[in-house]
This record gives structure tokens, sequence and C-alpha cells, in this order.
């Protein structure tokens, strides 16, 4: 049985105030997504939504694999199946197999992965379940990213922390 939905979308095209709003996220994602349709509840957090989500996915300096290794691991871990369904096929166009994909959902993280991939999902996993990361962990991390780099991966992992945070508790997609 599905959760009962907690918030209602707005169909693009039915208030006149949201026109310029649906149309800028229509000239940026291709249509108005049925997460979109939700988000529109509070015009501001849409775009700001918007703004700040495409930054992480379209100007980041991590290489697109890990970025979608990464939102992949935060979906599963975070029982969110409409965002991990959202990027299946961009992981795929990003050039991780489709084993990756899969093992990605396994409670442990599996040995398919590269040994710089597994370090990647440890961090992702300690800042998703712990929230705090050991000295030791962040070292090891930080034997391979510094500066932006450093950045744009815990920004990531936060920021699709916040995706599935958000859609699990509004039951979208459940």
């Amino acid at each position: 049985m599905q959760p009962k939905q907690r918030l209602s979308r707005i169909q693009p095209g039915t208030r006149a105030e949201l026109a310029d709003l649906e149309a800028k996220i229509v000239r940026k994602r291709g249509k108005v997504t049925p997460l979109y349709q939700y988000l529109l509840n509070s015009p501001v957090m849409a775009e700001g939504w918007e703004e700040f989500l495409s930054a992480v996915r379209q100007r980041n300096s991590l290489s697109p694999d890990l970025r979608e290794l990464i939102i992949l691991r935060v979906a599963c871990l975070n029982r969110a199946p409409y965002e991990y369904q959202a990027h299946i096929e961009h992981a795929q166009k990003a050039g991780l197999s489709d084993l990756k994909i899969e093992a990605v959902k396994e409670e442990g993280i599996s040995q398919v992965f590269s040994p710089m991939e597994q370090l990647l999902l440890q961090l992702t996993d300690t800042m998703t379940r712990d929230i705090e990361v050991p000295d030791e962990l962040f070292a090891q991390v930080a034997q391979h990213y510094a500066g932006k780099e450093l950045l744009d991966l815990c920004i990531t992992i936060g920021a699709y922390n916040m995706v599935s945070r958000v859609l699990v508790a509004l039951h979208i997609g459940h």
C-alpha cells in the first residue's frame, strides 16, 4: 500500500502567477517534472531548489560518474525510490555500469567498486547515516580531494540528503 500523499501537485499552466517560473523550469529541464509540480507550492523554494541543485549537478568539479554514484547511494540509504529512479538514466549516461547501479543498493559497500569509489561511498554512508565524519576517514578522502573538489564532494552528499529527505517526508514517489 502506498503512503498517503502529503502535498498536492500544482499542475503546470493552472496558475498565472507561476507562468514565468514554469517557463524557466521548462527551459532548464525540458518539462515541469512531478517533483517540480510539488515544489511549485512554494515558488521561492522551487526557484532556489532549481538554482542550487542545477549548480550541484551541472557545475560540479566531481566526475559525472562519481557524482551520480553518490546521488544513487544517498537515495538508497534514505529510502527515496523516486530519487533513485530519477538518477538511473543520468548514471548510465555518465558511464556507470548497470552492475554498479544495482550494487549501490547493497547494505555494505560492494567489491565491484574501485578503491576510490569505495572510499567515496564510505564518506557518503558516514555523512548520511552518522553526519559527523571521523578524522581518519576525512584524512583519507583529503589525500585525493582538496579545496573546491573536497567542498563539491561534501556539498553533493549533503544536497542529495536534503533532496531525499524532503521526498521521503512528503511521500513523493512512494
